[in-house]
């Protein structure tokens, strides 16, 4: 089995705030670890990914979604035999900016701050790692690898416009250490589509145990038809609940073995040879196939049709909307009720964003009870 590791990121060029190397750890392992100890880490334990945290235990949240994305690139990663430590850490970190309420609460969040510089849940991420969390006595942030700070920069692709970076986050606190031109390492690559595995895969589980659809509805997919008749001779009346569940890790597996051949290809016709090669190239090389990547968009029009515009799904959509929209007005108001002086006195509208990004739903629907 051919490997790539001339390819891997497996020497850091360090961090912005210099600090001297673990003994027994290396620097991505280092990342991995602060991140898990981060107190945003935590908090997505109670935010939502479709179904709002109060719901139900049974259906994922924004913690158990980064699990799952972080486990799929360190396998992806580990085969091709690049940097699985880094592939894992982007996974678990690519989320951390996200609101309470999901998407729907980012919309809200960014309407709110539309005449502010606006909004953005990968950009927020950033502004976790490199301000908001703040544990160390030497710096703010988590002081993480340059390589990490590139692969979340880059998780959707390479920055063609620097203007929303330059608002949020500031150039010059990236201490000319990223170069923005460049697309985005082979890990960070891997992070970014096992996310998309994850979710087509565990929101079609969730959606079928909310009820929104059943299998008959999935098999309607020919992808999907494919693997239930693979299995047909073995269902019974008394494993039909369990089908599903093989069903959804048949799904994951394919898609990862196309990817996984698809890459191998596209580094083969793209004379892949160095890390260079890789950062020049301005298109993906981590992809699926054609047929796969036709496969991707039924599937995402399905979840989009049957569950994302499910009215009880919208339902719960707009009252999130509602809560981010009456809590951001409140604050504005009396920002000083909520929020430290020193927090307002460097960019008090990019403060409450901060501020509201950061909660649980939970937090969220309770403090809104609180100030109605």
């Amino acid at each position: 089995m051919k490997n790539y590791t001339n390819l891997a990121l497996s020497i850091s060029k360090g961090r912005i705030f210099k600090e001297a190397n673990s003994l027994y750890r290396t620097p991505f392992q280092r990342d991995r670890d602060r991140i898990i100890h981060s107190a945003s880490f935590r908090r997505l334990k109670h935010k939502t990914q479709v179904f709002v945290n109060t719901e139900g235990d049974h259906y994922r949240t924004r913690i158990t979604h980064s699990i799952e994305v972080a486990q799929i690139a360190r396998s992806i990663a580990k085969h091709l035999g690049l940097n699985d430590d880094l592939a894992e850490t982007l996974s678990l970190a690519h989320d951390l900016g996200h609101t309470p309420f999901g998407h729907a609460g980012e919309d809200a969040l960014n309407v709110c701050m539309s005449n502010f510089g606006g909004f953005d849940h990968n950009l927020q991420t950033l502004r976790i790692i490199m301000f908001l969390e703040h544990k160390y006595l030497k710096f703010k942030g988590l002081n993480l690898t340059l390589e990490t700070l590139d692969g979340l920069l880059k998780h959707n692709g390479p920055i063609k416009d620097l203007s929303s970076v330059k608002r949020l986050i500031g150039l010059k606190n990236f201490k000319d250490k990223i170069n923005f031109d460049n697309s985005a390492s082979l890990e960070a690559q891997i992070s970014a589509i096992s996310d998309d595995i994850a979710y087509n895969n565990h929101d079609i589980q969730d959606g079928i145990k909310a009820e929104m659809f059943n299998l008959n509805d999935l098999i309607e997919i020919n992808f999907f038809k494919d693997i239930y008749k693979s299995h047909k001779k073995n269902i019974k009346d008394n494993n039909k609940d369990i089908l599903i569940y093989q069903i959804i890790r048949d799904s994951i597996d394919l898609m990862v073995r196309d990817l996984i051949k698809n890459t191998k290809n596209n580094l083969k016709v793209n004379k892949i040879k160095s890390l260079n090669n890789v950062y020049l190239l301005k298109r993906p090389i981590v992809s699926f196939s054609t047929k796969f990547l036709k496969i991707e968009k039924e599937v995402k029009f399905f979840l989009r049709t049957k569950m994302y515009n499910n009215k009880k799904v919208l339902l719960k959509n707009n009252q999130g909307k509602k809560i981010v929209n009456k809590l951001f007005s409140t604050i504005k108001n009396t920002p000083k009720r909520f929020i430290t002086n020193e927090q307002l006195k460097l960019d008090e509208n990019r403060a409450i964003a901060d501020f509201i990004s950061g909660m649980t739903d939970r937090y969220a629907i309770n403090l809104h009870k609180a100030i109605k």
